[in-house]
């Protein structure tokens, strides 16, 4: 619809500023919150559509680009941008090197060097429901014929909605989620997203910071559908980027049973499964419940990327038990296969069992080495934040920590977010703000922490420096305008509870321990004007 309303516009001719204004104005398309429409001409070399790819980025895109030009180097650039925006587990490097140069994984037969079922080699394709059985406990043995292989997770988001969806339809998601979403299945397909808006307030039946819920997502629904808007499928991200939350059995098929009622397709991104780094967190696979509710529309998505710490690996695989849909998806595999060698070295890896019928060295060495060094990360990272008084989202699954910068921003608007990001990486530390995340509310960022202590340690400096350099300009502003103090729309931690410690049970909350409740007690001390609004004089 966005391409069709540009070509009307006499697309090739015209600014493309101008035209995402008649667009807006309209109101019946809305551009994705990060085209970068500002100082833009358009190409007279390329299509409206290709015009339109050209301006699709935002501020993850721009700080990606930044952190390529300055890369911190320990020793030939020490002052260069540390990346904490970019979802990488650079923590096992040396383990994951050392198995993937081993004699098992260096044949070279000759049918890997021709063209293969655009499915996948059907080798790789049975270890892959071998490994999906075991990992996510699947009550029956899953079946090869079911199992789909492309180039990564992002090729199989813009092949499903390319299948599933027509142009103009849309995918129902949770805000805040991955932005890259939006590109898989925009830019190809022309299928939009419509936003199930979360927000960090504990009211009603949400019991915990952006939680999901079955009400609100009737709700959504039914506003796109007010709207004229096709909504096709459900996206569900287990666990969640950027929240770290897992969803519980019964979260998962009150899902499931919204989606069956509305006749949604759900497609459920399982891309971190293995990556849950604590033993308090359980997490469950929609593949091990025991009866799906909506066989035909469920499908599932996992690859090697985050779990076993290979982004430069493109590989992601689909299980659904819907052959009309593995015939389609098959069908665009063609531009999004996988080489020969890659899918060997893959099932090597998949298959690594040893004497054990567990996989043994993917349990006994690789899994067991990950999480501990995960969750040393993460502590690393997190206490640095208890001791800035910031809040934020203490979960454990992923690579990331979700954490509320709100009391930074004096007037709580996107654009002083925005702003913020901007100094964050003017002092050469690369962040992902909440808008990039579709977020709601203003103020909230994402840090992958997946990283070696001393990035992790010099990053967290340079945070530290650009936070106590704002905090000490909002004081100064406050005392030249000391009737603003109280600011419209900023969130008073007295008020609600955004420190969570994990994913519990109200009847577990007890065991929240002494250093988070510290924590919690030095934000809500920092972000309160209480000890300046009442002075000993005051009381006298």
């Amino acid at each position: 619809q966005a391409l069709s309303e540009i070509e009307g516009m006499g697309g090739r001719g015209s600014n493309l500023q101008e035209m995402r204004v008649q667009l807006l104005a309209k109101r019946r398309v809305d551009m994705p919150s990060f085209c970068n429409t500002s100082g833009f001409q358009r190409s007279p070399y390329l299509s409206a559509r290709g015009n339109f790819a050209n301006i699709f980025q935002g501020s993850t895109e721009e700080g990606y680009k930044a952190y390529h030009a300055d890369k911190y180097d320990e020793d030939k650039n020490p002052n260069g941008i540390i990346n904490f925006g970019t979802s990488e587990n650079k923590l096992c490097f040396d383990l994951m090197s050392k198995r993937l140069t081993q004699a098992d994984m260096n044949v070279m037969d000759p049918s890997l060097l021709q063209y293969p079922d655009w499915k996948g080699h059907l080798f790789l394709r049975e270890e892959v429901a071998r490994f999906l059985t075991y990992y996510c406990k699947a009550p029956a043995p899953l079946k090869a014929e079911n199992v789909i292989v492309l180039n990564g997770c992002g090729s199989l988001f813009s092949a499903l909605a390319t299948v599933l969806c027509d142009p103009g339809e849309a995918f129902l998601i949770a805000t805040p989620f991955y932005g890259g979403i939006t590109q898989s299945i925009f830019l190809y397909g022309n299928v939009k997203l419509v936003y199930v808006y979360l927000d960090s307030k504990i009211t009603g039946t949400s019991t915990r910071p952006f939680q999901l819920t079955v009400e609100k997502l009737e709700k959504a629904l039914q506003d796109a559908r007010a709207e004229g808007v096709t909504v096709r499928a459900l996206i569900l991200l287990n666990p969640q980027n950027p929240l770290g939350d897992i969803y519980s059995l019964s979260e998962l098929r009150d899902y499931l049973e919204f989606a069956k009622r509305h006749e949604l397709h759900v497609i459920v991104d399982e891309i971190y499964m293995l990556s849950v780094f604590d033993e308090s967190a359980t997490f469950h696979s929609v593949l091990g419940m025991d009866r799906l509710p909506d066989p035909q529309r469920t499908h599932v998505m996992w690859g090697i990327t985050k779990d076993f710490a290979v982004s430069g690996i493109r590989f992601g695989t689909l299980y659904t038990e819907n052959q009309d849909v593995v015939n389609a998806v098959a069908s665009l595999c063609y531009f999004h296969g996988v080489c020969g060698p890659v899918q060997h070295k893959v099932a090597q890896l998949l298959r690594d069992r040893g004497e054990s019928v567990a996989p043994y060295w993917i349990n006994q060495v690789y899994l067991r080495a990950n999480h501990a060094r995960l969750k040393a990360a993460h502590t690393c990272v997190t206490d640095e934040l208890k001791t800035l008084g910031v809040p934020f989202l203490n979960r454990n699954a992923g690579f990331f920590v979700w954490i509320d910068f709100r009391k930074y921003l004096k007037t709580g608007t996107f654009e002083e977010e925005l702003l913020l990001w901007k100094r964050f990486l003017d002092n050469k530390v690369f962040l992902s703000c909440g808008k990039a995340f579709e977020c709601s509310e203003p103020g909230w960022f994402r840090i992958i922490f997946a990283d070696k202590t001393h990035r992790l340690q010099l990053g967290m400096q340079r945070i530290r420096k650009v936070l106590e350099e704002r905090e000490q300009e909002i004081l100064a502003e406050e005392k030249e305008q000391p009737c603003q103090s109280d600011q419209d729309g900023k969130a008073d931690s007295t008020d609600e509870v955004i420190f969570v410690s994990r994913h519990q049970d109200p009847t577990c909350a007890s065991s929240s321990s002494l250093g988070d409740l510290i924590g919690l007690l030095q934000q809500q001390m920092r972000s309160s004007d209480w000890l300046q609004k009442n002075t000993a004089e005051q009381f006298a």
